[in-house]
């Protein structure tokens, strides 16, 4: 329990602009793991990530990991996570119209 509450008061805290960055590049890599950078802008990637990061969040959280002391790699790996996941889900619901 102590090194957990020393990691997270170790670990730097992301402001919005890191968040940005961080969801955009989670963004874009998702979309590239998916194949939809091609229809995706910048903006749509951060978009993407940033929402992903919620759902990575919430689907981790649920699973029992410590989502709010991870760090910045895990922050990163939980947008990347949701990003793949919420364009799998835009995948499935575009594929049947």
């Amino acid at each position: 329990m102590t090194d957990t509450l020393l990691l997270a008061a170790s670990s730097p805290n992301l402001g919005w602009i890191g968040w940005i960055i961080i969801g955009g590049l989670a963004g874009w890599i998702g979309s590239k793991i998916m194949g939809t950078d091609a229809s995706m802008g910048i903006l749509l990637n951060i978009i993407v990530g940033i929402i992903g990061g919620f759902l990575g969040g919430w689907l981790l959280g649920m699973l029992g990991f410590d989502v709010e002391g991870g760090g910045m790699i895990f922050s990163f790996l939980t947008c990347l996570l949701g990003a793949v996941i919420l364009l799998w889900i835009v995948g499935l619901v575009t594929k049947r119209r």
